[in-house]
């Protein structure tokens, strides 16, 4: 996304949106060397996350006494979230285009982050114990994503594409994980949805 934060309207859009314009197409290339070539993503993408969890306690504290989180600390969390995305639809081949380091510029499988919300503060008090069905599912659906990338990795070596139900599966199963990390990292207090799915 051309924007880290990004305002959506509609009352039963989730705050956290997927938006795939990935056109189906691998390069075998890449895709046989894929875990190798996101190396370099993977260290940033840890280096970036300790940040990420540390800036995660203090934007907890502002929110629960202030009942949202300030705009530099939100902008901050969604763009890790942004890149984390990123890393992930690239590694687990949902899309092809090597991803740049950060949140800015457009990518083919994006997340959206609508602005700072105000929030509970009784939620926020609670919201590592309130996430932990979610964060249950949300680990069952990257397992699924990681085995349906092992089978893709098969596939879009041989036919250069990757099959549509299978990437569309894969990005249902990383927006889960989005929006559970977002739970986490206070960008809202909407809990993650199975509903909907990724935009076009």
């Amino acid at each position: 996304m051309s924007t880290q934060a990004q305002a959506h309207t509609g009352a039963e859009e989730h705050p956290i949106t997927l938006e795939v314009t990935d056109d189906l197409r691998r390069n075998r290339l890449t895709v046989f060397f894929r875990l190798l070539l996101a190396i370099p993503h993977f260290i940033v993408l840890v280096l970036w996350g300790i940040v990420a969890w540390a800036i995660g306690l203090i934007a907890w504290i502002v929110t629960l006494i202030t009942g949202r989180m300030p705009d530099g600390l939100h902008n901050v969390q969604a763009a890790y979230l942004i890149y984390q995305n990123r890393v992930n639809a690239y590694a687990y081949l949902v899309a092809d285009p090597f991803p740049p380091f950060g949140s800015s510029g457009d990518y083919p499988v994006d997340l959206a982050v609508a602005g700072p919300e105000k929030q509970n503060r009784l939620t926020v008090f609670f919201r590592v114990l309130l996430a932990i069905p979610a964060l249950i599912l949300a680990n069952v659906l990257l397992t699924l994503a990681q085995v349906l990338a092992f089978v893709g990795w098969f596939v879009a070596l041989f036919t250069g594409k990757l099959p549509q139900g299978m990437r569309d599966l894969s990005a249902f199963c990383l927006r889960y994980y989005d929006q559970t990390m977002g739970y986490l990292l206070l960008l809202t207090q909407r809990y993650p949805s199975l509903s909907g799915g990724p935009s076009a």
